[in-house]
């Protein structure tokens, strides 16, 4: 790979971050997102300070300076802190991501109990179809894996996690200049999602054991996958080695979820966001890093516990 591919990268990863925010202050057309605003954490200054109206004075006495319905009326508002905002902000990451976890590890619970069953049907028939796909797919990208070399170098694994971060963490530095709430918010939630996709990705794929196509020797019919990869000693469990479903794929399709759907106007948000991610996913299998149905399920997974438990909870409040 080039040596300035990387900087080359993460210089378009943070143009394209100052693009976003400016986006979002210039006037458009469009209407506004459908996500309701957040809601105030405290009452704002104003609602806080009980302004009184004193009576007016009688005729020709002056105003008492000292008087205490007088001071309240003159008293100044203040807004509160940066720092105040931040830490209300951050102070329910914790109980927000254990209630996430036992929404996602209750869920089978409620499909028996015939609740989301259609949906959770049709995701598991279609990863089931694509593992009948999984062996041919691996064959043909080990032997033309000549055309897909500069895909690849774009997509690399490292390439595509260092952009997504890059990324983040500049539209949050500029969400903090700005002093902007949304933005600030949407990086907390778009940071919940990931480690909620990711704690169920480690458990999944120490589970499953399944081998990546790419621990095949050469002739290898990539057949026989599940329960390969063996935890040699206790140190390795939850060590998250097994390729069901995709770490990368979930993580980066979490992160594209909260964006599209948080700034949905103008519409170009929800293309480069979505598409992006369906790169990195092709990317996984053409890398021979993941399977094709690895890749799927880790997308479905990384859609669903953003769209459903980290941002329904916000449009459920």
């Amino acid at each position: 790979m080039p040596k300035w591919l990387s900087p080359t990268l993460l210089l378009c990863a943070l143009l394209m971050a100052v693009q976003f925010c400016a986006a979002q202050d210039a006037p458009s057309e469009n209407p506004p997102p459908t996500v309701a605003p957040e809601p105030p954490t405290q009452p704002t200054a104003v609602d806080a300070i009980l302004i009184q109206v004193p009576e007016p004075p009688a005729e020709g006495t002056p105003a008492d300076p000292l008087d205490p319905v007088t001071v309240e009326s003159y008293r100044p508002s203040s807004a509160p802190s940066e720092w105040h905002t931040l830490g209300t902000q951050w102070e329910g990451l914790v109980p927000n991501l254990l209630r996430d976890q036992k929404t996602i590890y209750l869920f089978p619970l409620s499909v028996v109990r015939g609740h989301h069953w259609k949906p959770t049907l049709a995701l598991i028939g279609a990863t089931g179809l694509l593992m009948t796909v999984d062996a041919h797919n691996s064959r043909w990208v080990r032997n033309n894996l000549q055309p897909l070399s500069g895909f690849n170098n774009v997509f690399s694994g490292y390439n595509t996690a260092t952009v997504t971060e890059a990324f983040s963490s500049a539209f949050y530095l500029a969400a903090l200049l700005r002093k902007n709430a949304y933005d600030q918010k949407t990086f907390i939630l778009a940071g919940e999602a990931v480690i909620d996709a990711e704690i169920l990705t480690t458990v999944m794929k120490d589970v499953d054991g399944r081998m990546a196509p790419i621990s095949y020797p050469a002739g290898g019919n990539f057949t026989d996958s599940w329960f390969k990869v063996t935890h040699g000693n206790r140190s390795s469990w939850m060590g998250g080695l097994g390729s069901m479903p995709s770490g990368h794929e979930i993580a980066i399709m979490a992160v594209a979820t909260v964006f599209a759907e948080r700034y949905p106007h103008p519409a170009w948000h929800k293309w480069v966001a979505y598409g992006l991610a369906v790169a990195a996913g092709f990317s996984r299998v053409s890398l021979q890093s993941h399977f094709t149905s690895d890749t799927f399920a880790g997308g479905a997974l990384g859609y669903l516990i953003a769209h459903y438990v980290v941002l329904g909870r916000q449009h459920s409040n």
